[in-house]
């Protein structure tokens, strides 16, 4: 099974959480950072120091797969337009595949069989941790989350 890194966008940052999965189980990777951040959004310069930033841990932690959770693309509720920009630029990452998650189908997995938060991850990781958990078990059928 592969290294998977989940991010949860919120505002101008990427809030990240790897786990590496293998034959005897999926392990949460505790490392710096746990978050990416854009400085100024309409600078030519932030926005190349977030994409290289994240192209560098997507390759240095030999990420395979990003799972990013979906926000709304509308309404009251919709994320910002700076997280699309952070989407788009992690899409074009060209090392790990991207797939999506919802906040329905992660909630509905953890009601079904909670996911187990291992020790060491902070609470505003969790959403990132349990989006990369959704996705082990849905292409993989992991057991163990």
């Amino acid at each position: 099974m592969p290294k998977v890194c989940g991010i949860e966008l919120k505002g101008s940052e990427a809030i990240l959480a790897i786990i590496d999965a293998d034959g005897n189980g999926q392990q949460y990777i505790n490392i710096e950072p746990r978050k990416i951040k854009i400085g100024d959004d309409e600078s030519t310069n932030a926005v190349l120091s977030f994409y290289e930033s994240f192209k560098s841990y997507v390759t240095n932690n030999h990420i395979e797969v990003v799972v990013v959770k979906k926000r709304k693309k509308n309404g009251s509720m919709s994320g910002g337009g700076v997280s699309f920009k952070l989407e788009a630029l992690i899409q074009l990452n060209g090392t790990a595949e991207v797939v999506f998650v919802s906040g329905q189908g992660i909630a509905a997995s953890h009601k079904k069989d909670n996911f187990e938060l291992p020790e060491g991850i902070n609470k505003y990781q969790e959403a990132a941790f349990m989006s990369a958990c959704l996705y082990l078990r849905k292409n993989k059928g992991a057991l163990y989350l």
